[in-house]
């Protein structure tokens, strides 16, 4: 009975000393750094940028959440996540970082700018004061054009046709000679910076011919392009003006369109002889000169 006690105490003890000398093993602990989003850069941009966050506790699967709806990103380093802007209407956005833990950071306020339009090219350039029609109609190359797109011709809208988000076209009106300034405005006011379209009023002769011939006058016909009602012609350093004709002046000018005026010529000798001829503008421009052979 004795020796079976012994036995007894002596395994209580062995077992209790062996508990003693166990180590404790700590609970285990999160490895996750905490989530947060330290800085935002930019603080607003136009669909399409990308957006860099910088923070901590990130993971490879944490995502961005942009008002209701999540968006792919790249995590670089484990402390930066990247993103593109999503195509949504302008506005305040609630921006906010997931991870798969369910951790959350708090919702930061992002603001969505409308999407500017933007010019690359006008088709052409230059138009001619004296150009009709389809002449008259400039092709606006750029990007993020839309429906209801707008040209702004010196800040005044004009008719427009849309025809695809990297294109439109609009008919130049009457306008002063000189350069223009041409934006597109997109609904929401979101306007391009200026391309330029120059309007070119220079008058040029491109060639004059003999006309009718009458008894004491004949008829040269000047063509070309920029004739005015106002114009006049100069010939030879004699200026003649369409209208009224002068007291004792039989020459005379007579206006047949921007592309033409005749000039009634009265000889004092049938011998052909150098004309010199030049068409002068109200503004002032001056075609270069042209010389014709001619009675």
């Amino acid at each position: 009975m004795l020796r079976t006690l012994t036995i007894t105490l002596l395994v209580l003890l062995v077992t209790l000393t062996a508990a003693t000398a166990q180590p404790t093993v700590p609970a285990p602990s999160s490895r996750l750094a905490p989530l947060s989003v330290l800085s935002i850069l930019p603080a607003q941009g136009e669909p399409g940028a990308t957006v860099t966050l910088n923070g901590t506790g990130f993971t490879t699967a944490t995502t961005v959440t942009m008002g209701a709806r999540d968006l792919p990103a790249a995590v670089v380093g484990g402390r930066i996540i990247t993103f593109e802007l999503p195509d949504l209407p302008p506005g305040a956005y609630a921006l906010f970082l997931k991870r798969e833990d369910g951790a959350t950071t708090r919702p930061f306020n992002f603001v969505l700018l409308a999407q500017k339009p933007a010019i690359s090219a006008l088709s052409p350039d230059t138009v001619t004061a004296c150009a009709t029609g389809r002449e008259r109609e400039v092709l606006v190359s750029g990007t993020n054009f839309r429906p209801g797109t707008r040209v702004l011709l010196d800040g005044a809208a004009v008719t427009t046709r849309v025809i695809s988000p990297t294109s439109l076209a609009f008919i130049a009106p009457a306008l002063a000679a000189g350069m223009h300034q041409v934006q597109a405005r997109n609904p929401g006011d979101a306007t391009s910076s200026a391309a330029a379209l120059f309007i070119d009023a220079k008058p040029e002769i491109a060639g004059v011919s003999i006309g009718r011939e009458f008894v004491n006058y004949y008829e040269l016909v000047v063509t070309g392009r920029n004739f005015q009602q106002t114009s006049v012609l100069v010939v030879d350093g004699k200026r003649l003006s369409t209208g009224k004709q002068l007291v004792g002046e039989r020459e005379q000018l007579v206006y047949g369109g921007c592309n033409q005026m005749v000039y009634q010529r009265f000889p004092y000798d049938p011998t052909p002889k150098q004309i010199t001829m030049q068409v002068v503008n109200q503004n002032g421009e001056e075609s270069p000169l042209f010389t014709i052979s001619a009675p």
